[in-house]
């Protein structure tokens, strides 16, 4: 039955995630929102909403490994398994003007987090500086923005088209957007309660758990979202999508989870997940300012990388020898 569980969980997380995104998104172009707005906000917020979820509900019922190991995970699986996949489908394409403010802030909002989980505790204080440098992050790239239109705002309005759906009147929309987050919701329930059965089940620890199963099931979204825009050689989009989700998980998720719920870190993590995360944001930076994209080459790197760090994860050999118990 736990996997089943587990099974509906991760079900309920991706179709809810993918009904809050395009429901408030048609509800935010009904009501003449601009695509920048839309982008920065609908976009971002809705496909990290599981994540939101199910840290808070981690946090809340007592599994700080999992809340934790959540945020990190989600971050090293977006750059390594989706951007790797997307790279793999098509060369994921950016530009220095759309990268050079996102990339710069996607370093920061890392090492902000490394900071945070290194103190061993992260706060109701750290959280509300966490939201705050967020919000900030928003503004700043709205007033730019409208000020002076470049490439970054051009991806933000192909995010928006990636999930329009033109043809739903606000009354759907409205109901597709609170359908998805009843469905987010549940399903991260779903998710959380089933992993913590896992790993007690299977002699795992809550952290391992939570950097690989619970962090790809929440990431469901933005694989989607990512894979389609490979296939239609969006990739432009896939690649803001992935930056923009990393900035909302490290600053957002982490801030959200702390005000409701401030967090123990677990040591394992400390030791190794929060260095891999931050080794994978450099990473993403060297293979984007290399030409400016992401080639097939360089995706299939991130999917081996990705390969061996869950062998890691799961390795209690490997494990040993790492100093992780």
């Amino acid at each position: 039955m736990i996997w089943i569980e587990l099974a509906i969980g991760l079900v309920l997380l991706l179709g809810g995630g993918e009904a809050l995104v395009r429901g408030s998104v048609a509800v935010a172009v009904r009501t003449g929102l601009s695509p920048l707005v839309i982008g920065l906000t609908m976009v971002g917020l809705g496909t990290s909403a599981p994540e939101l979820v199910a840290c808070i509900q981690a946090a809340l019922a007592g599994a700080p490994g999992i809340a934790v190991g959540n945020i990190v995970g989600s971050n090293i699986a977006n750059i390594l398994l989706i951007l790797g996949i997307a790279a793999v489908i098509t060369p994921v394409v950016t530009t220095k003007q759309a990268f050079r403010r996102d990339g710069t802030v996607l370093i920061g909002a890392s090492a902000a987090l490394l900071a945070a989980i290194l103190a061993g505790y992260i706060g109701r204080w750290t959280g509300l500086a966490f939201i705050l440098l967020l919000a900030g992050y928003l503004g700043y790239t709205y007033v730019t923005e409208r000020k002076t239109p470049d490439a970054r705002g051009q991806v933000y309005a192909d995010e928006v088209s990636e999930v329009a759906l033109p043809n739903v009147s606000l009354t759907v929309a409205l109901l597709l957007a609170l359908g998805g987050i009843a469905a987010v919701v549940f399903g991260a329930e779903l998710l959380v309660d089933a992993a913590i059965v896992v790993a007690r089940d299977f002699g795992i620890s809550e952290a391992v758990i939570g950097l690989t199963l619970v962090a790809v099931g929440t990431s469901l979204p933005e694989l989607a979202t990512s894979v389609v825009a490979a296939f239609r050689n969006h990739g432009d989009v896939a690649f803001g999508n992935i930056v923009g989700s990393n900035i909302f998980n490290a600053l957002g998720i982490t801030g959200a989870t702390a005000l409701v719920a401030p967090i123990a870190v677990p040591d394992e993590i400390i030791r190794l997940d929060v260095w891999v995360m931050m080794a994978t944001a450099v990473l993403l930076v060297v293979f984007a300012v290399t030409g400016w994209r992401v080639s097939r080459r360089e995706g299939a790197v991130c999917l081996i990388a990705y390969a061996g760090y869950l062998a890691v994860q799961f390795s209690p050999g490997l494990r040993h020898m790492l100093g992780l118990g």
